[in-house]
Parts: C-alpha cells; structure tokens; sequence
C-alpha cells in the first residue's frame, strides 16, 4: 500500500500562542517500503505518524490531503484507516492471556466484518509463530520480558492486516542488546510480510540499520529524506550532517591556502576568511608527527578498545571541546596508544557548509 502526503501543516494552539509542529510536508512512500522518520525531540515526527493514523488531524486551512493507495483518509476516522499501531510502552491489556491482547481486535470487529471463532484461533496463533511466541500464548504481559511484550504488541497490531503498521518509537523501552535483536527480527518480518510501515524514532543507528528510506527532521520540516546510506554520506545540510554522529570541528582563518586556529595549521583550497571544517571520528588519522600539509597537535585523554574499531578521545590544542578518532587496533596496537599520548592529527577529509551547500574536500598538499 503505497502513501501519499500532501501539504500536511499542523499548529497547536497553546492559551493564546499558536505554535507550529510541522510546516507543510509533502512525502511519497513506495509500495512495500518501510520509511524511519528520524529526528530529535520536538522535529515533529510523533506529530506527523499521529496525524497519518488519524489521532491528529492537519491544520484545516492547510489543504491537506492523506492517500493510502487510491483511497483518501483525510477524513477518515482512525478506526476506518486500516492501521496497525505499536507504541513504545506497549499497552497491552494486562488481564489478558498473550492469546486474548493479539486476538482482542478482532473479537471487537462488527459482527458482519468479524472472523469465526476457528478462523479467529488459526490466525493468532499464526501470528506468535510468527513472532516466535506460540508457546508463551497463555501467560499474562507480567510473566513476560519487555521484548517479549513489544512482540505481542506487533502480533496484535499485524491481526487486523491492516493496509499500513506506524510504529512510534518501538524499542525506546529496551535495553540497547534486546533492541538490536529485536530491529534485526523486525526487518526480517516485514521483508517477510511485504506492507507497508513507518516508524518514529530518534536513534540514528536504529533508522541507519531498519529503514528502505530514513527522512531526517527538524523543526517541523523534513531535511532530507534518501537511502540510509545517501544520508549518511552525502547530507543535504549541517544539520542532517551533525545529527547522524560524532562530528570534530576546525575553526579557524584561511591565509594563502592554509587554514590556522592557534597552534593547528592545515593546507587547504579555500578563499581567505574565516572557515569552518567538519569532520567524522573516522577521518582522522593519528601519527606521531605532523605532515607538511597537517600539524594538528592532540593529546590522548580516552581511550575506549571496545567493538571493532579502538574509539580514542583527544584533546586538541587549539580548542576547548575534545575530538574524537576511531582507529584500527592494529593501529591501536601500532602506535600503543596510551592516556596523555602526544600525537598529530591528519585529516583524511572534511566538509564544510555554506548556508545549504554541502562541500566535501580532501586535504591539498602544501
């Protein structure tokens, strides 16, 4: 079921202030596809999955319009939409087996629309197959563990078959290990199943890893909406650039192609002024001495081997706030860093933004 938005505005009126959630969005969502709406608190993404399942509703002077396939829901009230809806506390009803919470929606269908008795069963226990629960369908939500409750949630959701599953920030309750497995088993699922799902979340490595499509938020707007990967590695502002990860930055005057902020100097292809370079963790070379096109002096203060890349936080001489550089272990072990190390760092790359224009430079030899 594909999804179109169109020009969908929203203000909520506080005393006598109006206060704007989101400016007019417009989104097109694929057939199949499974979009994370990702940004910080306030970006207006619980706003817009609320509004697209029918518990909100668009400003009424914004000519807003919501299409799931050919079928216009503008109006429609949320129990007429065909969502299924999974929230981050789960809600299930705590005085119902497993069985009765994923069973529940379809017992309260109207009699006309509502399965039999047997068609009810086979269905349900279906769905805990599905989401490997069939043999906990008779014990309470107490008797289970936090990811095993948000399973039950998403079984109850997907009985309905709804034509769209919104998901607003699913695992926020979980542990990081549990939350991981679970994004893992998830897009296995719906890979599996084939709709059509959004979900809300401000955790960049969740959208990063889940989503067909991330659309990044702020402020009400979407910034940038393309494949995790595109995202990541060509933003479309400072924003979406400083909000998917750890960002070192360089600050400093540029005189005849060399940029200076005290003691720091690198060789760049930038017009006299002041400029601003920002940096990924992971473009960062640490070396024992300075290059002719880099001398960026750096003291080790952390050091964190943990994962597959060694994270090593530093202090830089030209500057208050700490940088950060992720290293190989076998250059870990190459240059056996240590706690007060000097060492130099050597920018690998680095991008600047000038207004919305994104530029991504390589050093340039002296």
């Amino acid at each position: 079921m594909s999804i179109r938005l169109h020009n969908i505005g929203k203000h909520f009126e506080t005393g006598r202030q109006r206060t704007r959630a989101l400016e007019p969005v417009n989104l097109d969502i694929h057939d199949g596809e499974l979009i994370g709406l990702l940004g910080p608190s306030g970006s207006g993404k619980t706003t817009l999955l609320r509004i697209i399942a029918g518990l909100e509703t668009a400003d009424p002077d914004s000519g807003a319009r919501i299409l799931f396939g050919d079928r216009d829901v503008t109006d429609l009230h949320v129990r007429d939409r065909r969502i299924g809806f999974v929230f981050q506390h789960y809600a299930l009803f705590r005085h119902m087996t497993v069985f009765d919470n994923v069973a529940f929606g379809l017992t309260v269908m109207p009699r006309k629309h509502r399965p039999s008795a047997g068609e009810i069963r086979v269905r349900v226990h279906r769905l805990l197959e599905m989401v490997q629960l069939e043999q906990l369908a008779n014990r309470y939500p107490a008797q289970l563990s936090g990811g095993q409750q948000q399973r039950v949630s998403l079984a109850r959701a997907l009985a309905l078959r709804p034509d769209v599953l919104l998901l607003d920030e699913p695992f926020g309750a979980l542990d990081a290990k549990v939350r991981q497995e679970l994004r893992r088993w998830l897009r296995h699922l719906h890979d599996e199943l084939g709709f059509t799902s959004l979900f809300v979340t401000h955790d960049q490595e969740e959208a990063l890893e889940l989503s067909d499509r991330v659309a990044v938020m702020s402020n009400g707007r979407i910034e940038q909406i393309d494949t995790p990967e595109a995202v990541y590695r060509e933003p479309a502002n400072r924003f979406v650039f400083e909000f998917l990860g750890d960002v070192n930055h360089l600050e400093g005057e540029v005189r005849d192609g060399v940029l200076t902020c005290g003691e720091a100097r690198l060789s760049v292809e930038l017009p006299d002024g002041p400029e601003e370079l920002l940096l990924r963790p992971h473009e960062v070379h640490l070396v024992d001495t300075p290059t002719p096109e880099a001398r960026l002096p750096v003291t080790v203060t952390a050091i964190s081997p943990v994962g597959a890349e060694v994270r090593v936080e530093l202090a830089a001489d030209w500057l208050g706030e700490p940088w950060l550089a992720t290293v190989r272990h076998a250059d870990y072990e190459h240059l056996d860093l240590q706690r007060g190390q000097r060492l130099y760092a050597i920018p690998r790359r680095w991008r600047r933004f000038s207004g919305h224009v994104s530029q991504q430079r390589q050093p340039t030899p002296a």
